[in-house]
């Protein structure tokens, strides 16, 4: 559901744009609010969400699915953690539809997918293993990387059930805005991805805004 956010990019408290393939990692409060902007337009944002209390719990894509009935986020959106527990509400998205089942891209999935020499192209799990390398204050590591959503991402499900990597449907200005239930730690792989049309083949930078 297309809805547009009255809040103001001048009255932000945080901003920071996320270049192609960098990854975005930092807390957000319980109340606020957190806005993921596509700059220009037809790119992924590959996005985790965890308890800033304890990262054990942390975003679901079962749960979320399963409460809502719907594989697809949008307006109105609950975002369920591992423990049932709401995380974050979509308040806003002039995007309209995000993808919950495409998974993020990893050196293993560019091989099967494309060929052995994509192995070592730069990949969505790459950059979270950096982040949570680089933030240690968070406590993570390899074994908290999980199953995530991909804001703007268009992945059609097929009339047998399968899955399929379109051309974005996001445009330029395009963005999601999410208000936080719980204290969580945002962490974002702005894809890098050059060989599936989800980037247009040409990842392009992202925007982080965040408002109390």
């Amino acid at each position: 559901m297309i809805r547009e956010s009255k809040l103001k990019s001048d009255q932000a408290v945080f901003r920071e744009v996320v270049a192609a393939g960098d990854y975005f990692m930092r807390q957000v409060n319980e109340g606020q609010t957190v806005r993921i902007l596509d700059l220009e337009g037809n790119q992924a944002a590959d996005t985790l969400f965890y308890s800033a209390k304890d990262p054990t719990e942390r975003y679901s894509a079962m749960d979320t699915i399963r409460e809502q009935g719907n594989v697809y986020l949008t307006t109105d959106s609950i975002l369920m953690s591992n423990e049932c527990n709401p995380m974050l509400d979509i308040v806003a998205d002039t995007c309209g539809r995000h993808d919950t089942l495409g998974g993020a891209c990893a050196t293993e999935s560019n091989t099967v997918r494309y060929a052995l020499e994509k192995k070592c192209m730069h990949a969505c799990r790459d950059s979270w293993l950096l982040a949570v390398a680089e933030n240690e204050q968070f406590a993570m590591s390899k074994r908290d990387i999980t199953h995530n959503i991909n804001f703007f991402m268009n992945v059609p499900i097929t009339s047998d059930g399968g899955l399929t990597f379109e051309d974005g449907i996001s445009a330029p200005g395009k963005y999601v805005e999410l208000k936080a239930r719980m204290d969580v730690i945002v962490l974002v792989s702005n894809c890098p991805q050059l060989n599936n049309p989800c980037n247009g083949y040409d990842p392009t930078p992202v925007e982080i805004l965040i408002w109390d």
